[in-house]
């Protein structure tokens, strides 16, 4: 009897040794292909990633969730996985750098979320030049950690049928399931671009899914990752005053207030969908693209812009003057905005590049720089206490701010406790800052 027919429900994370073994395009490739086959395939992707989601949608057209065990409570991402899955068939989330790679060691690492999920491990493993020696790795890997369990492993880069003979010998005599030998295929390999994958290309996956489909037992993936019918029944969902599933929520919900979020395809795109959600319980939220909508701001009780890439976009942003000053004038009369990153670049009096400088929103006094001579990357998690709340994020850019370099109201940390000098500044109701915040505490400034 096929997959299909039982209607099983199963869930898996994908994770590989290091990065650079093919587990995001496994990933990407694996949804697709189970969507294609009337599967419903809810993805998630681990740890604070704007980029590998927008891949997740494209293929499963279901917004994929982050998962995060810095950014929140091992309770809360139980809460996340098991409130998005509810009309899922299966969940397939999608791990970060190597299995153990963490914040702290392997603390917030994928196999982190996997344990706390409970869901087994799909080891994707680089196997070129390499044979028997697969086989202490996979030991090591499959040993480390008591509360992480496996449901197989995938070899990527396979030289030959010989090759991938022997590398199923070594998974059976460590006793780990094989899934799949794929063969060294340049429609494997991924692009990149600026910060992160290419996502202005073709998501379709059709190519790469029809090399899978041959090389991959996803369906024997399946039975190993089956869900107990008493996991079926479970639903670890806290009493909270937001909802988590966007394709349910009524457009007649809180017209009382609204509340106007930017995005478009680069400029303002880096946002997590349960941000979405959570702003979603407090109000009616619209969308606007900057670079071509003036919005009507009159009425809204919050401006959220999100991070992205408006430094590759300046002519545009800089032609649509009328919704730069409609944004300024909001903020002078006392409107209420949280800007991230990108955001946070666009409030700002200017952005300057080696071809010039590009008027922003003025809302800010600052200049931002993303001069050549500027450009480093400035990455972590970070933290900080506000009002007695405890706000967490996560920084990822490489401009900075021209001199003169503004003070922040506090003192912000990393993950480990350790001083950063990111700036977290506030002006009048503007809150700004170029860490990305975690969902609940873009909250709880739209409520402060």
């Amino acid at each position: 009897m096929s997959y299909l027919c039982r209607q099983m429900k199963a869930a898996f994370l994908i994770a590989a040794p290091t990065s650079g073994s093919g587990k995001t395009t496994v990933a990407r490739a694996l949804m697709a292909l189970m969507a294609q086959e009337g599967l419903r395939v809810q993805p998630f992707k681990c740890g604070p990633d704007y980029i590998d989601t927008k891949f997740h949608e494209a293929v499963c057209r279901r917004p994929s969730v982050n998962l995060d065990t810095f950014m929140a409570t091992p309770e809360h991402v139980r809460e996340l996985f098991y409130s998005y899955t509810a009309t899922a068939d299966v969940a397939v989330i999608e791990g970060m750098m190597g299995l153990f790679d963490g914040y702290d060691h392997d603390r917030g690492s994928a196999a982190e979320i996997a344990a706390v999920l409970d869901v087994p491990v799909v080891l994707v493993v680089n196997a070129r030049s390499a044979a028997y020696s697969m086989a202490a790795l996979l030991q090591g890997f499959t040993h480390f950690r008591k509360d992480v369990r496996f449901a197989g492993v995938i070899f990527n880069k396979v030289g030959s049928e010989r090759h991938a003979q022997m590398l199923r010998e070594v998974a059976a005599d460590v006793s780990l399931p094989c899934l799949g030998c794929i063969s060294k295929q340049t429609a494997l390999e991924q692009g990149s671009r600026y910060l992160g994958l290419d996502f202005s290309t073709d998501l379709s996956m059709s190519g790469i899914v029809e090399v899978l489909h041959s090389q991959i037992e996803w369906e024997k993936l399946l039975q190993e990752s089956e869900i107990g019918a008493s996991e079926k029944e479970h639903r670890f969902i806290a009493p909270h005053t937001y909802v988590t599933q966007p394709t349910e929520i009524s457009d007649s919900t809180h017209k009382h207030k609204s509340i106007a979020v930017a995005r478009n395809a680069e400029s303002f795109s880096f946002l997590y969908q349960e941000t979405i959600d959570l702003l979603r319980g407090e109000g009616e939220v619209f969308f606007f693209d900057p670079e071509r909508e003036v919005p009507e701001l009159d009425a809204c009780s919050l401006l959220y812009l999100p991070g992205g890439y408006p430094e590759k976009h300046l002519a545009a942003l800089t032609e649509a003057a009328q919704t730069r000053q409609c944004i300024r004038d909001y903020a002078e009369a006392g409107g209420r905005i949280v800007a991230e990153c990108g955001g946070m670049m666009y409030l700002c009096r200017s952005i300057v590049t080696d071809e010039g400088e590009a008027p922003m929103c003025g809302v800010l006094p600052y200049s931002i720089s993303a001069r050549k001579e500027d450009r480093h990357l400035h990455l972590g998690y970070r933290q900080f206490l506000l009002d007695g709340q405890r706000m967490h994020g996560h920084e990822f850019h490489y401009t900075r701010f021209a001199e003169p370099v503004p003070s922040s109201i506090i003192q912000v940390y990393n993950a480990k406790g350790e001083p950063t000098a990111t700036a977290i500044l506030r002006q009048g109701r503007v809150w700004a800052s170029y860490t990305h915040l975690s969902p609940q505490a873009i909250l709880w400034l739209a409520r402060h």
